[in-house]
């Protein structure tokens, strides 16, 4: 079998760093025009800034609360063939002020007319990469437990994050197969698991549909969403959990590959997500600069793990990411496969 089917994991996900120049600029250097972007000012405290093509450029969501979607024309701009371009807005480029971009391809665009397709109950159109197991659903709630919407993959997606565009105060959501779907936590909080089957009917999703509850988070009649779904590809990317060990000597957790990214969340206790990246932290040594999505704080430096060429090691009591007989779950990205299909093995970092 085959260690992997993505050599070059750059080709579908990769992280850029920039410093803002007040002006329009036009940031390069991706090995492919990306769909969804994520952009964080590093040194300030600034709004998480989430656009996808789907929704289309200037249409901005914010990680850490539960605001209705705005247009922003100063924001991101444009996605270009190699990167994207951003205005004015002080959130995505301060003159002098740096930022990370996290970006992921999909690129095939689906319609799915759900009647008339026999496929799910609830129409959605949207973009999609099956080589990388990634797709961007949007789709208008009916407000009905059990509704269903394709999801564009060939695979159950494993993770789901979403959220309504046109409201306030209905949270972030997110769905993990570690912890099942019949819960669900939330991205803009620091909350653990909560049991509700409001949000996916305790229905995981399946090879064509998410199931939706009836819970305005997911299926409100008169709300529009917007959905990101995952599903692993051997060598590229890795969702799954762990439990923490409480020792600096901590817990080892295998993905098949050197990370180049990791966003983690402790289920069992309250505690904010970490998200970790090898672009803004390249050496095992001391702690990582870590962005925490349920705020807008500047990046802090209080989590220390060790990436390692077939995944990673946490070096730390802290309750983020490692403490004793807490659950945690995590989704990460490839920087290398532990082998290569022709046989090259990764190096740690």
């Amino acid at each position: 079998m085959a260690y992997t089917t993505i050599d070059k994991p750059t080709d579908y996900f990769n992280t850029k760093l920039y410093t803002g120049t007040g002006s329009e600029l036009a940031i390069s250097g991706l090995d492919f025009q990306p769909n969804w972007v994520w952009i964080k000012e590093r040194n300030g405290a600034t709004n998480q800034m989430l656009t996808d093509s789907v929704r289309g450029a200037t249409k901005t969501l914010h990680s850490q609360n539960s605001d209705t979607e705005s247009t922003d024309a100063q924001a991101l701009k444009s996605f270009n063939s190699d990167g994207f371009t951003v205005g004015t807005d002080g959130d995505v480029n301060t003159s002098s002020d740096t930022y990370v971009a996290w970006n992921w391809k999909a690129g095939t665009s689906f319609t799915n007319d759900a009647s008339s397709t026999g496929v799910g109950s609830i129409d959605s159109t949207g973009s999609v990469n099956e080589t990388a197991g990634f797709s961007i659903v949007s789709y208008t709630g009916n407000g009905s437990a059990g509704a269903t919407v394709k999801h564009g993959l060939s695979t159950a997606p494993q993770f789901l994050i979403g959220k309504a565009r046109n409201t306030n105060g209905e949270d972030w959501f997110t769905g993990n197969s570690s912890i099942g779907f019949n819960k669900y936590i939330k991205l803009n909080d620091t909350h653990a698991a909560q049991t509700f089957s409001g949000t996916f009917n305790d229905t995981a999703p399946n090879t064509s549909v998410v199931t939706l509850g009836n819970n305005g988070i997911t299926n409100s009649g008169s709300y529009n969403y917007i959905m990101y779904c995952f599903s692993e590809r051997k060598g590229y990317s890795k969702i799954g959990s762990y439990t923490g060990n409480g020792n600096t000597n901590g817990t080892f957790v295998y993905t098949g590959f050197k990370p180049a990214f990791l966003l983690i969340k402790v289920t069992s206790t309250d505690d904010s997500w970490q998200l970790i990246d090898t672009t803004r932290d390249t050496f095992n040594s001391g702690s990582e600069f870590v962005i925490q999505p349920d705020l807008n704080q500047a990046e802090a430096d209080n989590v220390r793990l060790d990436i390692l060429s077939n995944g990673f090691k946490t070096r730390t009591t802290n309750v983020s990411v490692n403490a004793s007989g807490a659950s945690y779950i995590y989704m990460a990205f490839a920087e290398n496969p532990f082998v290569s299909s022709t046989g090259v093995p990764a190096t740690a970092r």
